[in-house]
């Protein structure tokens, strides 16, 4: 036994911080102004930054349209036309979708979803029973359903800077859309051609992520404003955990794409970190093995 002073040694080397491969990483350094990341489900908060502030969304909005829209049971073939009140007066931003083109109120769903197009989201709206001012309204009294507390909605493309909500809320938002089919496959979806008039246009998805095979993406939803900055959320499946993303009011470009692998490597390191341990055998050899899974 005179290798035990030398192997009580060495595990206590392994024991420290600085050596100790369970140590969990530290947390992501997320520049994004708010930021959750959830176990769907368990609801476990993983990591949360000023999770609890109210901040402009933009076209995270499209989500909740989406939701009282498919809850409204409406005929998603029905023809659905774009008029001038689909034109945005309020910043001047551009849609490829021209006043008197004709989709089906499927396609609009695909594309407001898919693609943030806001004449599409509009014209949702405007097709809904009892308009636009309806829509809003259903969309305010679902938020209330889900115990979005932290949330108002203004308009229902996300244009208005007075569409309100908190990472939180937002986590409670993508589950439940999470929930409809339809939401989780068109969000999700790379492209999309449609055929306006007699030429066939497609559509691209506003999150770049969903082209990569290194991500299992199961919802997915982009905004931006001036006031809101970039914002991103997502249902994903990471380390073989469902896991809700929300990033909001990223100040770059390219930030909440940034944020995001970030939050994939240090769930990547925690999860790795967690199933390993030290472990000494019967010749004194230490060795770092890793736990099997139940």
């Amino acid at each position: 036994m005179r290798f035990v002073p030398a192997l009580l040694a060495a595990l206590a080397v392994f024991a420290t911080p600085e050596f100790s491969r369970a140590a969990p990483p530290q947390a992501p350094a997320v520049k994004s102004q708010a930021a959750l990341v959830v176990d769907e489900s368990s609801g476990e908060v993983l990591f949360g930054k000023n999770a609890q502030s109210m901040l402009p969304i933009a076209s995270l909005t499209k989500l909740m349209t989406a939701i009282v829209v498919l809850d409204a049971e409406l005929d998603p073939d029905a023809p659905v036309t774009i008029t001038k009140a689909d034109v945005d007066r309020l910043r001047g931003s551009h849609s490829r979708l021209p006043v008197g083109a004709t989709l089906t109120r499927d396609e609009l769903l695909h594309l407001s979803l898919m693609a943030s197009e806001n004449r599409a989201a509009s014209a949702l709206a405007g097709s809904y029973p009892g308009g636009k001012d309806a829509c809003v309204l259903a969309m305010n009294l679902k938020a209330r359903l889900l115990g979005m507390s932290g949330t108002r909605f203004d308009d229902a493309t996300g244009l208005s800077g007075r569409n309100l909500s908190t990472a939180e809320d937002l986590a409670k938002l993508v589950r439940a859309a999470h929930a409809y089919p339809k939401i989780r496959d068109y969000s999700t979806a790379t492209s999309l051609t449609v055929k306006i008039g007699r030429r066939a246009m497609r559509f691209g998805n506003t999150n770049r992520l969903t082209l990569s095979s290194r991500w299992d993406i199961g919802l997915s939803k982009t905004g931006y404003l001036s006031e809101a900055g970039r914002c991103l959320v997502m249902q994903v499946t990471l380390v073989e955990r469902p896991i809700i993303i929300v990033l909001l009011d990223s100040w770059g470009k390219y930030t909440r794409v940034s944020d995001a692998a970030r939050i994939r490597q240090w769930l990547e390191l925690a999860s790795s970190a967690s199933t390993r341990r030290v472990s000494a055998g019967a010749d004194g050899a230490i060795r770092i093995q890793k736990s099997s899974s139940s």
